[in-house]
């Protein structure tokens, strides 16, 4: 125990980590942890606690207040990103594209860690954004669903498309028209996010597994299945394998949703809800089959043969995380300028091939080959045209909806 104890993390566990620090509901523990703390009014219900008081808007109008841009006399861009969600020198410790970035333009990036979940961060900026001050950040990066909410309070600014022409013209089409941010006006994604049905080989010992209705079904699989504790990706992949578009649901879509997941629960068909930690449940063969994210799904198969994935014939879900620069930022041009140079082909390879995410960078895959053949053939990575077809988003929700949806799949899950 306390050799395991002093061991590193491996790269598996580090990616489940940063996925796990992502959704901010990620182990049982940290679901706990979440609940018990100051800061459990955030996890529960997502917005609930918030919306309850009413969030106040930056101003009347969408689209984020005006600041005093300072780029040209102050040559630094201040980025708050997630851990472990950025090309790493292992020898240098230092992050090559930022650095490379720094030597073309001149402009420093002052890169801090400081994002740990969605709820957590938006409530340490909330207050500075709502009074109309500066929260310190030119660059922040954010889940679809929180980008969502900030644009709809107007606390980013519209981004100027002059200042990204590689952002425009290689954005993958699979990103360009999210519904809460309709051709990209304020936000780009730094990296998409696949859910998949995944399964242990061994563990499945002969039986098929294509679609989610296999899953919450088939007898066979009784007790051995996984599904996440992430709303969005559960019900979006219920949703998909029902016949209904996540993107255009309705009410009674969501409640039937539920209600086949519950079904499944009460059956004993669906072992557990996790976050990360199905990782390891999928590896030792606990789950023979789950609904699991792609990026961590990459990272087992390199230990471990037994793990593959199918994406089912009814679609699969993509989210992203999101580029957005807050109102009043000090550095809105030289920010632009950080956004457009990862959408450039060799930085955009550079970053796919270290955090294994979705690239959002159309054109990049010649490049990524150079770095990586196997992750430029991945399509976990870099999906094909007919694969990108196959995705849909889990459409923006209304305060009211998030909140009342997100206790629906507590109860469900136990949360």
């Amino acid at each position: 125990m306390e050799q395991f104890e002093a061991d590193p993390l491996t790269p598996v566990e580090v990616a489940a980590l940063r996925r796990s620090l992502r959704n901010g509901r990620a182990a049982m523990s940290r679901r706990s942890l979440l609940r018990a703390s100051a800061g459990g009014a955030f996890a529960v219900g997502g917005i609930g606690a918030l919306s309850a008081c009413g969030i106040p808007a930056a101003s009347k109008n969408q689209g984020g207040v005006a600041a005093d841009d300072h780029s040209k006399q102050e040559k630094v861009v201040n980025f708050s990103n997630w851990p472990e969600y950025i090309d790493v020198d292992d020898k240098t410790k230092t992050h090559p594209t930022l650095d490379a970035f720094g030597e073309r333009t001149g402009i420093k990036v002052k890169y801090t860690e400081d994002i740990n979940d969605n709820d957590e961060f938006f409530g340490k900026i909330q207050p500075e954004l709502a009074a109309g001050h500066d929260t310190g950040r030119d660059l922040v990066i954010l889940t679809d669903w929180l980008a969502a909410r900030m644009i709809r309070l107007g606390y980013v600014q519209k981004l100027d498309a002059s200042n990204l022409p590689h952002a425009f013209a290689n954005l993958s089409d699979q990103f360009r028209a999210p519904d809460w941010d309709p051709g990209r006006a304020y936000s780009y994604p730094w990296q998409g996010v696949s859910t998949v049905v995944a399964y242990n080989k061994k563990a499945l010992d002969g039986i098929e597994v294509k679609s989610v209705s296999d899953l919450l079904d088939n007898p066979k699989l009784k007790g051995r299945v996984g599904f996440l504790t992430e709303m969005r990706d559960s019900v979006g992949m219920t949703l998909l394998d029902m016949g209904k578009d996540p993107e255009k649901f309705t009410g009674d879509d969501f409640d039937a949703a539920i209600a086949r997941l519950q079904k499944a629960v009460d059956k004993g068909q669906i072992r557990r809800f996790t976050g990360n930690d199905y990782t390891s449940d999928l590896t030792k063969g606990d789950f023979a089959a789950c609904v699991a994210w792609g990026g961590d799904i990459i990272q087992l198969q390199a230990d471990n043969p037994d793990v593959g994935y199918v994406i089912p014939d009814h679609g699969y879900m993509t989210a992203t995380d999101n580029m957005l620069i807050p109102n009043k930022a000090r550095h809105k041009t030289n920010a632009e300028r950080l956004i457009d140079y990862f959408y450039e082909p060799e930085p955009a390879a550079e970053l796919a091939a270290y955090v294994n995410y979705v690239s959002p960078v159309a054109g990049v895959k010649p490049y990524l080959a150079k770095i990586d053949k196997n992750a430029a053939n991945n399509p976990l990575i870099l999906p094909d045209k007919a694969m990108q077809a196959r995705s849909r988003s889990f459409r923006a929700l209304t305060q009211k909806e998030e909140t009342a949806y997100q206790q629906q799949f507590s109860k469900l899950t136990g949360a």
